[in-house]
């Protein structure tokens, strides 16, 4: 009886979660349209000319390849230019995927400013919407990062990944792998809308306060 009721109360609170999502996608899609639009134009001139968006293959649930979305921060190419260059390819690996904008030169001045401030994030509801990420989840991650976590990637795989997690709300880039990949498991371990709720609450404080982004 316990283990129907644990059963019955995970889908009401996934089916709920859902809904929610759905509902605050779409809400903040209409209202950032504005945003898009600004955006389209400046993206059509200097540095940063090129298309609005960035698109990245990203793991999501039981292994499900997806294109995850985001304001461009990088000039045209950045992709193939970090794998072109084998000591910033190091550097990136090393860094738990990724680079400090200091050293990486990929980055546009705008980019700065829209990484800083997570707008760059904002477009992670169309991921949302299309029901490949939700809100509060462990971060999607690329393939090559799935060797992080070891025996425990089925675990890791075993949820929708999110756009603010447990990570994020915890120090976000300030925590490197393998430490990230534990408190990525503790939130697929303790999902619950009370859990969702203080991750939702520390991961806004931490934007505002421009904690761990880059």
């Amino acid at each position: 009886m316990g283990q129907r009721n644990r059963t019955v109360g995970k889908w009401g609170y996934l089916f709920i979660k859902r809904a929610i999502d759905i509902v605050i996608a779409l809400i903040a899609l209409i209202c950032m349209t504005p945003l898009f639009l600004l955006l389209l134009v400046i993206y059509r001139f200097g540095q940063n000319r090129g298309p609005l968006f960035y698109k990245q293959e990203r793991v999501g649930k039981n292994g499900r390849k997806f294109l995850i979305y985001k304001f461009r921060s990088m000039v045209v190419g950045a992709e193939e230019r970090l794998h072109q260059n084998p000591e910033l390819y190091q550097k990136y690996v090393e860094n738990s995927y990724k680079l400090p904008p200091e050293i990486d030169p990929r980055i546009t001045k705008l980019g700065k400013f829209l990484r800083k401030t997570s707008v760059d994030e904002l477009p992670q509801f169309i991921n949302i919407l299309k029901g490949e990420m939700t809100l509060i989840g462990p971060r999607p991650i690329i393939e090559e990062e799935l060797q992080e976590y070891g025996d425990q990637v089925d675990k890791f795989l075993s949820v929708t990944p999110g756009a603010m997690g447990y990570w994020q709300a915890s120090g976000r880039s300030n925590i490197n792998y393998p430490r990230r990949c534990d408190y990525e498991l503790y939130y697929v371990d303790h999902a619950s809308f009370l859990f969702d709720t203080k991750i939702l609450f520390k991961n806004v404080m931490s934007i505002f306060k421009g904690e761990g982004a880059y």
